[in-house]
């Protein structure tokens, strides 16, 4: 009888992780193998070989990638022109009036993706109502499309004024270029964000265009590969910046939507311990090999918002807030101006670590861990590498020298600092907000997270650690709880207290139908699609917004008003009753709700014996219990110190914590009273 599985792949800069679900069962596993960089598709491809028997089917595949997301963060993307209307073609180029850093002497706005020196203008107008009040002059796109055969542009941006009151001028532009330049992938700012801000929206369908090419070549490769596993080619999906995923079809049109795909999984996966836990506020932390994303469960779901900046970019999209800094296994240890740093330098995967074995010579903070006896050389990611640590002890005495300390100081200093710097990143999303991270859980996955969260919860106060069933690949299995999702927007601005609710109901129809047809072309059921609604409101006066959900039925615009107050006050501390409302845009997210089988607990498998060695802490060596994951069962503790070892992680019990398993397998982390 032939099995079926529903997997997941989450790309990252050092390992792949994938993480596979029995249909007939709900039992999960998980995999990990080195980033093939080069080819990222060659890792998942390797990965789904490893983890899947040849003789079973896939009948759900979805992957987070950075693929898009290292593209702008190297400026490796697609060359851009951009098309714009006359007489305004320094939009983009001279950007907003927000400064980034106000008392700076050195900040500079950041580079456009798009040149001046790339930009092309038509002939055409729109009035702010729709209306044209000049027709396209579609003589002058020949200019850019000379342009596009001579100096080799590989993707076109069209961004015209008022376009998403009335895209006509878009479309015969985009009709128009087409025929001329087949094969040149062309976005549509009507398409990207149909949103007011003019900047925002140009900035945004640039870096849409940007990614396109290298989104695209990405999947035609993966697409490739699991042609034979997938059925009939179909049921590859990506995750989305939002949280939800989406067909490669579509990711391919949408290329922007993949951003944060791979750091998004994490959050999803928490809003799903969330729930199964019962613990409603949650301080996600990811610590892979490269980087150190973090993010907030607030009241049970992930905090989001509908624009974010990237390279000091502005995007018009619906996100998941996701705060990155370069922190890892694989971060490396360096000296300057007498001081030591750790990261945003990495290691990667290839070489990486000195630890590994292939070709590394850099500390780095695996390195660290595994000098401090916090790894285990011979037990790594399940046995399948051997760790030398007489090479991370070489690469660590090598700074050491610098500053005077042995290799085993160098380390516990090297996880010192790279402890800070990820005990500041969580206080960003958090005291910076105003929110008290005392009051949250910490949930720490990723292959190096729970060997420091120990240290991340004394730093900051925190009672309580969860580390989760498959903990090195939990974001790849936070991609398997998710649904089908697609955002519509809709600029519709005026006061509240004049709008006419039968006006609302038709422009939230009119989204919601929108949605419905995509999903309903992408095979989701009708019985299975639901929608969100929300609308952006702001005071009379006022420049930005907060989006309020507006709850299924007919509006009772006096209670819409009254939540607008209360999520004010919430995010300010104060509110303004007596004040008039404007609302901004209306949001549809179109959901299709997709089959999935309960998770079950986790497989009773072989333990491996106990054992111990000695591992350092504050400097100090003591005798420390190593023990396998697989061999604790429900309501086993076990006080620190100790060492609990799994296939995809290593968990680091300090002196004073106790870590006992809860329902569904998870590990709870707390300080021991007495």
């Amino acid at each position: 009888m032939t099995r079926h599985y529903r997997v997941s792949a989450d790309i990252g800069g050092t390992f792949t992780d994938i993480v596979y679900q029995d249909f007939s069962t709900g039992a999960c596993g998980a995999a990990k193998c080195l980033s093939t960089p080069d080819d990222p598709a060659l890792a998942v491809l390797q990965g789904i070989e490893a983890a899947i028997p040849p003789d079973a089917a896939i009948d759900f595949f979805v992957h987070g990638t950075t693929v898009g997301l290292n593209a702008l963060l190297t400026r490796r993307g697609a060359k851009v022109a951009l098309l714009t209307t006359e007489n305004f073609r320094d939009i983009y180029t001279i950007q907003g009036n927000d400064r980034g850093e106000i008392f700076s002497i050195r900040w500079n706005k950041p580079a456009p993706l798009a040149p001046l020196e790339h930009t092309f203008t038509a002939r055409e107008r729109i009035a702010a109502t729709g209306e044209v009040v000049a027709p396209l002059e579609t003589e002058d796109l020949d200019r850019l499309v000379e342009a596009v055969e001579r100096e080799g542009f590989e993707a076109v941006a069209i961004a015209f004024l008022f376009s998403f009151k009335n895209p006509a001028h878009e479309l015969e532009a985009a009709a128009y270029l087409s025929a001329r330049l087949p094969g040149i992938p062309i976005g549509l700012s009507h398409r990207v964000s149909p949103e007011w801000r003019e900047f925002e929206r140009t900035s945004t369908t640039v870096m849409d265009s940007y990614l396109a090419p290298v989104v695209r070549r990405y999947l035609e490769t993966l697409i490739g590969g699991l042609s034979d596993r997938l059925p009939q080619g179909r049921g590859l999906h990506v995750m989305q910046s939002n949280g939800g995923v989406m067909t490669a079809q579509s990711a391919s049109e949408s290329p922007l939507q993949t951003l944060l795909s791979g750091p998004v999984g994490g959050a999803i996966g928490g809003r799903a311990l969330s729930a199964a836990t019962g613990r409603l506020n949650l301080i996600c932390i990811d610590m892979g090999g490269t980087s150190f994303d973090a993010s907030l469960i607030i009241d049970g779901l992930p905090s989001g918002s509908n624009e974010a900046k990237l390279e000091g970019l502005p995007v018009q999209m619906s996100i998941v807030d996701i705060h990155v800094i370069g922190a890892g296994g694989g971060s490396i240890a360096w000296e300057e101006a007498g001081a030591m740093r750790v990261g945003p330098q990495s290691a990667g995967s290839m070489p990486g670590p000195a630890c590994y074995g292939l070709g590394g010579t850099e500390p780095t903070v695996s390195d660290a861990n595994l000098v401090l006896g916090r790894l285990d050389g011979a037990n790594f990611s399940g046995g399948a590498m051997a760790l030398d640590r007489d090479a991370a002890v070489r690469a660590l005495a090598t700074i050491g020298d610098v500053f005077g300390l042995s290799a085993e100081a160098m380390a516990q200093g090297v996880v010192d600092v790279v402890n800070a710097k990820m005990a500041d990143a969580i206080r960003t999303i958090t005291v910076q907000r105003g929110i008290d991270p005392r009051d949250f859980s910490l949930v720490a996955f990723g292959g190096a997270g729970p060997a420091q969260a120990g240290a991340l919860a004394e730093e900051l106060q925190i009672r309580e650690v969860i580390v989760p069933v498959h903990p090195g690949a939990f974001s790849a299995w936070g991609m398997l709880q998710t649904d089908v999702r697609h955002d519509r927007k809709e600029t519709l601005y005026g006061f509240w207290d004049l709008m006419e609710p039968s006006r609302l109901e038709a422009a939230f129809a009119g989204l919601q139908e929108t949605g419905r047809r995509q999903l309903l072309d992408e095979g989701i059921a009708d019985d299975a699609i639901a929608f969100e609604r929300a609308i952006d409101f702001r005071y009379y006066g006022q420049e930005y917004v907060l989006t309020i959900p507006i709850p299924d039925g007919p509006i009772d615009m006096d209670a819409v008003r009254r939540s607008f107050d209360v999520a004010y006050d919430r995010q300010y501390g104060h509110s303004s009753p007596e004040n008039r409302v404007e609302m901004a845009n209306i949001r549809v997210a179109a959901l299709g709700r997709l089959e999935r089988p309960a998770s079950a607990p986790p497989a009773a498998e072989p333990a491996r014996a106990a054992r111990a060695r000695d591992v350092f802490f504050s400097g100090r060596p003591l005798s420390t219990p190593v023990l396998d994951r697989n061999g604790l069962g429900p309501g086993d503790a076990v006080p620190g110190p100790a060492i609990i070892e799994e296939a995809t992680a290593t968990t680091l019990v300090p002196p004073g914590w106790r870590a006992a398993v809860i329902d569904g397998g998870h590990l709870s982390m707390t300080r021991e009273t007495g």
